[in-house]
């Protein structure tokens, strides 16, 4: 193949260049026209189609396929030019593993841009959140699979890089060993990242509660996970601290949860008023789901008592707001009508000052 390439080989002439450049014109003309017309048809049927699916394939592949007809084209030219056969023969053992890796790249962007568009428009916010987070891990291990055969692929037909793989495979032992040690982390990463797509102990969009903050998941990655908290700050958790150390999921199944609201009072407090303006300000109240709405006293002790308001409502956010507003709804209520229940620390001054002169 060197000898091949060799410029000192090649018969250069005026002549033989412009029959190369006409001949690797024409092929590159050519390439450029076809991939325009099946393209045209593509668009053509894609936007007849109903589905969002085919429109983001096509879109992906269009310019990566041009280049691997335009590849393609040149090596049919190259294959009766003297010229330019030997160097491009040489070339197209790299050109030809980058262009392929980079249309299979393309063709699980295509898929998976496509599909998450198909579950962002489900009603099922549950089914949604499961949907995009199969297809976000699923995808990336897809293309980090295809870009490591691809470079493997360009590199190993560089000499020196293909030597170096044949020593490594004689001693396959020690080789083994050294790299089974060293790829240990990212094979345990890899493993948790695709159990976590097909367990789905949590989903892009879940409200979790890990290492004492609540958060949204924002990103799943094969060897991390950000969590989005309230003040927006960014927690990142490596994925197989999920699988490996318990953790809570706010909205596993749907986002309707039962939130509680606790009032500390006076033993003195009358609970039935109470309870009665409790159950009438959350029946009102357009957050309230009508599942939940109970009042219980919880705790008594000496000098108060614990009243367990537990409200329920359709969405997380939607809760947070039910129980601050009951909250500030029952303290308003009680300063006005039963300020009595409120919990004061009273001093009785004037018994203590008749102790006093008696001593």
């Amino acid at each position: 193949m060197l000898e091949r390439f060799d410029p000192r080989n090649w018969n250069v002439t005026t002549e033989n260049l412009v029959d190369t450049l006409v001949a690797l014109s024409a092929a590159v003309v050519l390439a450029l026209v076809l991939h325009w017309i099946v393209f045209a048809v593509l668009r053509r049927v894609a936007r007849l189609s109903t589905n969002a699916l085919d429109d983001m394939v096509v879109g992906q592949v269009g310019k990566p396929l041009r280049w691997v007809m335009i590849g393609f084209a040149i090596s049919a030219a190259a294959e009766t030019d003297a010229l330019v056969g030997p160097g491009w023969d040489l070339a197209t053992d790299y050109i030809r593993p980058a262009l392929v890796g980079w249309l299979a790249y393309a063709v699980v962007k295509g898929f998976a841009a496509g599909m998450e568009a198909q579950a962002e428009r489900s009603e099922d916010p549950v089914s949604q959140r499961a949907r995009i987070t199969r297809i976000a891990i699923l995808s990336r291990t897809m293309t980090v699979g295809i870009i490591i055969i691809t470079v493997a692929l360009i590199m190993l037909n560089i000499p020196g890089v293909r030597d170096i793989g044949v020593t490594m495979m004689a001693s396959a032992g020690l080789a083994a060993l050294a790299v089974g040690a060293a790829a240990q982390p990212a094979l345990k990463s890899l493993i948790a990242g695709l159990q976590v797509a097909i367990t789905q102990p949590l989903r892009i969009g879940d409200l979790v509660k890990v290492d004492g903050e609540v958060g949204r998941i924002e990103e799943i990655r094969m060897s991390f996970v950000t969590v989005r908290t309230w003040d927006e700050r960014v927690i990142v958790v490596p994925t197989s601290r999920f699988l490996d150390q318990s953790f809570e999921n706010w909205s596993r199944i749907d986002e309707q949860l039962t939130g509680p609201v606790f009032l500390h009072l006076d033993p003195a407090a009358e609970i039935a008023p109470i309870r009665a303006e409790f159950e009438h300000f959350v029946e009102a109240h357009p957050l309230w789901d009508g599942r939940t709405k109970a009042l219980l006293m919880t705790e008594a002790y000496p000098e108060s008592i614990e009243l367990r308001l537990a409200v329920s409502a359709a969405t997380i956010g939607d809760l947070w707001t039910l129980r601050c507003e009951v909250r500030e709804h029952m303290l308003t209520w009680l300063r006005e009508h039963q300020h009595e229940a409120l919990i004061r620390h009273r001093l009785e001054v004037e018994a203590a000052n008749a102790k006093v002169k008696k001593a």
